[in-house]
């Protein structure tokens, strides 16, 4: 698993960063890529990344202002004039199939997939074996929504060696025995595959935050979280202007990693008042709070 930042500006981009657009990508664990957000441009800065349209499997928007979904309508027919051919489902607060379909049908867009549009509320918005979903509302003026992503708990690892040890050999049994089935081998051995399992590998929590001032409600989202990703609109000096604006400062994207027990802050969504080199003040201010912070750049890769 690997979180792209497409984008980490808000408002309007600037030289240094685009606006705001997040990939999630999970090759391994589901072979598809997931896309938070998807600012003005969006395709340009996949166009710069090993992102492949084909692989985008669902587009959750946080909310309706437009350096969040302005990229939606070229990304989608860009999708379609690549080959894509698969489900895309887009989910985000009411009003976006409106947004979608408006834009679509009046520019003259056909797409050779099929696309679901799924308008949320506070619940868990998908969930299969593998991954589970929920939203809940923030507070931003218009709907706004921060996004947990829970993967399943992975069966531990087989012990190969202790198997081995009893003359097992790898084969077909080891898929019974990882299952924690009873297996009986050739020359009567009764082997309880249960006994050689090791330690459940507890699944990964990832919280993705749209626009917001601090608010009770972001404990849900990040509770416990591997990692938050979090916007840090303007440093702690400008918090009565954050306030005012309905945005979130340093210090409160750090206290919120912190109270959430979390082990991992990437802020993101950075004003246009601040360039590159005050990135280090910035990260220093949220690391005052929560020292495991890390700063997003366009095109920043973190593994998860």
């Amino acid at each position: 698993m690997e979180l792209i930042f497409l984008g980490t500006g808000a408002g309007v981009p600037s030289k240094g960063r685009n606006v705001t657009a997040i990939a999630l990508t999970m090759l391994n664990e589901r072979n598809s890529i997931w896309l938070f957000d998807c600012g003005e441009a969006t395709q340009h800065q996949i166009l710069r990344s090993s992102i492949k349209l084909s692989k985008l499997e669902k587009i959750f928007i946080t909310h309706l202002h437009g350096d969040h979904i302005f990229g939606l309508p070229g990304l989608l027919s860009s999708r379609s004039f690549q080959g894509g051919e698969t489900r895309l489902t887009v989910y985000g607060p009411v009003g976006i199939a409106s947004y979608i379909r408006t834009s679509l049908a009046v520019s003259g867009t056909h797409l050779k997939y099929p696309l679901e549009i799924i308008e949320i509320s506070d619940e868990t918005v998908f969930e299969d074996a593998d991954f589970k979903v929920i939203c809940g509302e923030l507070d931003h003026g218009i709907m706004s929504y921060g996004y947990r992503i829970e993967e399943a708990d992975k069966t531990g690892a087989l012990d190969a060696a202790g198997l081995a040890a009893l003359g097992v050999k790898p084969g077909p049994v080891f898929k019974e025995l990882k299952e924690g089935k009873m297996v009986t081998l050739e020359d009567g051995t009764v082997v309880d595959g249960s006994r050689f399992i090791g330690p459940t590998k507890k699944g990964r929590i990832i919280a993705i935050f749209g626009d917001t001032r601090a608010a009770p409600n972001e404990l849900m989202i990040a509770r416990d979280a591997d990692v938050i990703v979090h916007e840090a609109t303007f440093g702690a000096e400008m918090g009565d202007v954050a306030c005012e604006y309905m945005h979130s400062t340093t210090i409160e994207a750090a206290t919120l990693a912190k109270n959430a027990g979390a082990k991992r802050l990437i802020v993101t969504h950075i004003s246009s008042r601040y360039n590159r080199e005050d990135n280090r003040e910035l990260v220093a201010e949220c690391q005052s709070v929560f020292p495991n912070t890390e700063i997003a750049t366009d095109f920043a890769i973190f593994e998860l």
